[in-house]
């Protein structure tokens, strides 16, 4: 549907609930509504939290930083106290609306980006804030919330406890945590069993101690193992995925279901002037002085200043202090879960819909997606990746073998450190650029997983990957194997690799009309058609499906064997 799947959620459950009444959770779940929501959030924000590492927030520019730092408090400050002024919400209930629609999130930010083509620039500056609001924004909504609670009580005494006790149990249950996976306490099998008990354990025990503390405990506890050294936790990054994201699809189903028709009147004229306020006056002046003293164009502060689609934390969370809230008796939080919703409908759909439009008239398209996907980071993979990053076309390697990509990263080459498959790697790698996926790894299982997930993304002609020999393909009896074979049908893995080891390098020649085709191919027998580039600078991949023949002026990239001369254009 090229749609974030949080919108078609969110509306079946509105469908679902005070549309028809067809669910009723009061009857379906009872007194377990609470604590299941409760504890499905605390596992979504230490998903949420183990992905926010400080060396990414260093290696980023001046106005990502500023975005996620002085631009996010900005949009806090207005979004909270235009809330109390239209809507004359208590202030302590419009300071928790204004942070919880600080968190746009990767999930919206990832389909919206890939379907509306904004340059490089623009895509990377959104995809990480994305990323880097996500915890901290949450972070702020569970502190704004624990200050909420407590003041009830007048006791400032109560919320530095509160914050206290959440820092200290949330840091010591990340030192205890990395502590047991660095030194292998755990069966690898039960790591990640083990890493979410020991987080809803510590999640239990801070609410114990100190009432709603957990929140800020789990956030604090990814955070800390985020930033442990030498912690592997791609494995665990990818189990809370999978935990997250079927809770996530209940969580918005039955979320939405709850609200009532009375929730949505209280959605009146004054709502949709405060969105409008939202949209068009706090989110523009946040990125307008988050970009002082930075290279952003007027252009560029506009489109940016126009895409913040929030997403999951802010459904999720609001409605657990909504919840919450009501058990408190603290009045005034009846339209909170109404008005984080509006906000999550009307940014997704608006910014899907109009975005694009405003990408070609501002002028800030990026180029045509040409780019290329590696899977696999071993010596000929980072060859074909250096080659084609020398003839300035876009690339990311991608690999489960950390010392591959160290030695990539090492030569200035784009790089992420994981499964290209997973929900993590959906957010987190940067595709605006990139249309076609070549597969070089020699990982059989995890290879054919990409083949299937990227034909489904980009198109099957869009796939490449080395050709199988005949027992290796007879054992997996693929069906759907409609991928490009790359180089052609007797090009296998250990072939490449084999010569480039042994020496050999990845060169280019430029056909002339008295040295063409024919001749190139004549003195250089040994050589392994890679690419060809024609006189329009537009990229070929030599495969056993689409032959083509390169004229004059057109590029050749071959892999030469250690040994064997160049022929050279007469």
């Amino acid at each position: 549907m090229k749609l974030p799947a949080i919108l078609p959620l969110l509306l079946t459950g509105l469908i679902l609930g005070p549309a028809t009444g067809a669910l009723d959770l009061e009857q379906l779940l009872g007194d377990l509504l609470f604590p299941i929501v409760s504890l499905a959030v605390a596992v979504i924000l230490f998903e949420g939290s183990l992905t926010l590492r400080f060396s990414d927030l260093q290696d980023q520019s001046a106005m990502v930083r500023n975005l996620v730092g002085p631009g996010a408090l900005i949009t806090f400050s207005l979004a909270a106290v235009s809330a109390w002024w239209l809507m004359a919400l208590p202030a302590g209930i419009a300071a928790l609306l204004g942070a919880l629609v600080v968190v746009t999130g990767p999930t919206v930010i990832g389909p919206l980006l890939r379907s509306i083509r904004a340059t490089p620039k623009i895509a990377t500056i959104l995809h990480w804030e994305g990323i880097l609001i996500d915890p901290i924004g949450a972070l702020l909504a569970v502190l704004v919330f624990e200050y909420l609670v407590v003041s009830q009580t007048e006791a400032w005494q109560v919320f530095a406890l509160t914050v206290a006790t959440g820092l200290m149990i949330g840091a010591l249950s990340g030192v205890l945590m990395a502590q047991m996976l660095k030194r292998r306490l755990l069966p690898r099998y039960l790591e990640t069993v083990g890493t979410l008990l020991l987080m809803l354990t510590a999640f239990g025990i801070s609410n114990e101690l100190m009432h709603e503390s957990g929140l800020l405990t789990v956030t604090v506890m990814g955070i800390w193992l985020a930033n442990t050294r030498d912690l592997d936790l791609e494995p665990i990054i990818e189990f809370k995925e999978t935990l997250s994201i079927l809770l996530i699809s209940a969580l918005f189903i039955l979320l939405a279901a709850r609200l009532t028709p009375a929730d949505i009147r209280l959605l009146d004229w004054r709502a949709g002037l405060w969105l409008a306020g939202l949209l068009l006056v706090a989110r523009p002046i946040a990125v307008w002085l988050s970009a002082l003293g930075t290279d952003v164009t007027l252009k560029e502060r506009l489109l940016i200043g126009w895409i913040a689609p929030r997403g999951i934390v802010a459904a999720a969370v609001s409605a657990l202090f909504a919840l919450k809230l009501e058990q408190s008796g603290i009045a005034g939080s009846e339209p909170l879960v109404a008005l984080v919703f509006m906000v999550i409908v009307a940014t997704v759909i608006l910014q899907s819909v109009f975005t694009g439009t405003l990408v070609k008239w501002l002028g800030l398209q990026a180029p045509d997606r040409n780019g290329y996907l590696i899977f696999g980071a071993n010596p000929f993979a980072t060859a074909v990746a250096e080659a084609l990053h020398k003839m300035e076309v876009p690339i990311l390697l991608s690999d489960t073998n950390w010392d591959n990509l160290s030695n990539a990263r090492m030569r200035g080459l784009p790089v992420y450190y994981g499964n290209p498959v997973s929900e993590h790697a959906d957010n987190a790698m940067d595709l605006s650029l990139l249309r076609r996926v070549l597969i070089l790894s020699p990982y059989r299982q995890l290879n054919t997983e990409v083949a299937y997930h990227y034909q489904d993304l980009f198109g099957e002609d869009k796939v490449y990957r080395l050709a199988e020999n005949g027992r290796e393909k007879s054992k997996r009896k693929i069906s759907r194997d409609r991928h490009q074979k790359l180089f052609g049908d007797d090009v296998r893995y250990a072939t490449l690799l084999g010569t480039v080891r042994e020496g050999g390098q990845i060169r280019s020649t430029r056909l002339t009309e008295s040295y063409g085709w024919v001749d190139y191919q004549l003195e250089n027998p040994k050589a392994i058609m890679l690419f060809a580039r024609n006189d329009k600078g537009k990229l070929r991949t030599f495969t056993a499906q689409s032959p083509f023949e390169p004229k004059a002026d057109w590029e050749i990239l071959a892999l030469h064997p250690a040994g064997v001369g160049l022929g050279e254009a007469p």
